[in-house]
């Protein structure tokens, strides 16, 4: 298992033709894709602020998500949006595109590479070592990707909850008995490890968290926390995420 950050990172791993990539997005991304795909909605991903989100829906026959500013200003409550927190709540969708600027975004560009693509975070970090379990023991490969957030000029701004998120995977295969990690990927479980007994605290605590609650999202960073609440293994498959089989 080899870990590497953000979109550059992706495409370096992926062009080494691993048989897995593993994207991780905890505030936001893909934890909302492990909600809804838990509660039977199948996701599919794009890129964020792109003019054709809308016509992607419509060519799929998908609600499309609006941003969640957009979705609190509506009084109807009709908008589905990137929240975790409103995610748990989602009824009556059964197809729908999430936008967003990272976890979304590199999902979509790694459709094209070949490996079969995973969602992770900390709510379903254990279904998705499980699935993975038997790929590694048979010496398949893993690319284990933290989305990060990005800057104003748009350069990657490693996030220390994806490291996080992507630690808990890793922590789960390894007290599963695998040993074929590399030293990126072994950081990353022992710096899950050192939060594992109050991950809440410590989403609140990062850069990301803070932003979110200053914001008015405090629930969001609450439903990020939950770990292995979700047991699913989101896998991406004809450009969207749905229940692994």
């Amino acid at each position: 298992m080899r870990l590497e950050w953000g979109r550059v990172g992706a495409a370096a791993l992926t062009r080494e033709a691993v048989d897995a990539a593993v994207v991780v997005d905890v505030l936001s991304f893909t934890t909302a894709v492990s909600i809804a795909v838990s509660r039977g909605v199948t996701v599919f991903p794009y890129r964020w602020r792109d003019s054709g989100a809308a016509a992607h829906a419509m060519r799929h026959g998908a609600k499309l998500a609006v941003g969640r500013f957009e979705a609190r200003a509506a009084s109807s409550g009709a908008h589905v949006s990137l929240s975790p927190a409103a995610m748990e709540q989602i009824e009556g969708v059964e197809r729908l595109v999430l936008p967003s600027p990272n976890g979304s975004t590199l999902s979509f560009e790694l459709v094209e590479s070949g490996a079969v693509v995973y969602a992770a975070s900390m709510r379903n970090a254990g279904a998705v070592a499980r699935m993975l379990l038997p790929l590694l023991a048979d010496g398949g490969s893993v690319a284990m990707i933290p989305a990060g957030e990005r800057w104003p000029d748009g350069s990657l701004r490693p996030a220390l909850e994806d490291l996080w998120g992507a630690g808990a995977v890793i922590a789960a295969l390894a007290a599963a008995g695998v040993q074929s990690l590399s030293p990126e990927a072994r950081a990353a479980a022992s710096a899950y490890e050192q939060i594992a007994t109050a991950p809440e605290q410590a989403l609140m605590a990062v850069a990301s968290g803070v932003e979110l609650v200053e914001k008015g999202f405090h629930d969001d960073v609450v439903a990020a926390a939950r770990v292995d609440v979700d047991d699913v293994a989101p896998r991406l498959i004809d450009l969207a995420f749905s229940a692994s089989s």
